[in-house]
């Protein structure tokens, strides 16, 4: 059986570095179970970023980048209280 502090470590570790590198494209929101909140980072970053010239996806990869800081800088008691038994989808 697996130890649950194991696996929010994981998931927080693999949430926040997919955050930082691949942040535009909302894999680390998939990470964590948040589908909606992911397909609105991809769709916002492939469809606004044509329309916008690559505004749009420039600000989706930041907010991938800060999301990506903020797990990485939480204690894992910390994270999983907010992101995996709270649900707060953004930031």
């Amino acid at each position: 059986m697996t130890n649950p502090s194991s696996e929010t470590s994981s998931k927080k570790i693999a949430a926040g570095i997919c955050g930082i590198l691949l942040g535009a494209l909302g894999v680390h929101k998939f990470i964590l179970g948040y589908t909606q909140e992911g397909v609105i980072m991809i769709l916002v970053t492939l469809l606004g970023g044509i329309v916008t010239c690559g505004i749009a996806s420039f600000v989706m990869g930041v907010i991938g980048l800060v999301e990506g800081i903020i797990y990485l800088t939480k204690s894992d008691s910390e994270f999983d209280a907010v992101y995996v038994t709270g649900k707060k989808g953004w930031f």
